[in-house]
């Protein structure tokens, strides 16, 4: 009969976990645990298993991404508001509003499939 040896501990595993853990609840902390999450997955990268790093800096890309996405579309509705006296003005803050929701939950939908992959140990 022969014996499994149990899986061998991959540096930074936990950091991902702990990090998609903190994504997800960006949106009820308004995007603070988002910003604890990247630290941690930049902080965590070095010295982190191949399979960890693959998370760790999809992590990373994803927060990127939706943080210049979130600046655009402050910008746009800034703009919005300083036109506000036309129509076009609510028609770009209605517009960025969309589109920040639009951010936030393809953020939440990326951090969610990220855990899975992580879980299911397949790399990012």
């Amino acid at each position: 009969m022969s014996m499994n040896a149990p899986p061998q501990p991959q540096p930074g595993r936990t950091a991902a976990l702990v990090v998609y853990g903190l994504y997800l609840l960006s949106i009820p902390s308004a995007a603070v645990f988002a910003l604890f999450g990247v630290i941690l997955a930049l902080v965590s990268r070095d010295g982190a298993s191949p399979f960890a790093r693959s998370h760790l800096d999809d992590q990373i890309r994803i927060w990127m991404i939706a943080f210049w996405w979130s600046v655009g579309l402050l910008l746009l509705a800034l703009v919005g508001w300083i036109l506000s006296v036309v129509l076009v003005g609510f028609l770009l803050v209605w517009l960025a509003g969309l589109l920040a929701l639009g951010v936030y939950i393809w953020f939440t939908i990326k951090s969610f499939l990220g855990l899975l992959a992580l879980l299911d140990n397949r790399m990012r």
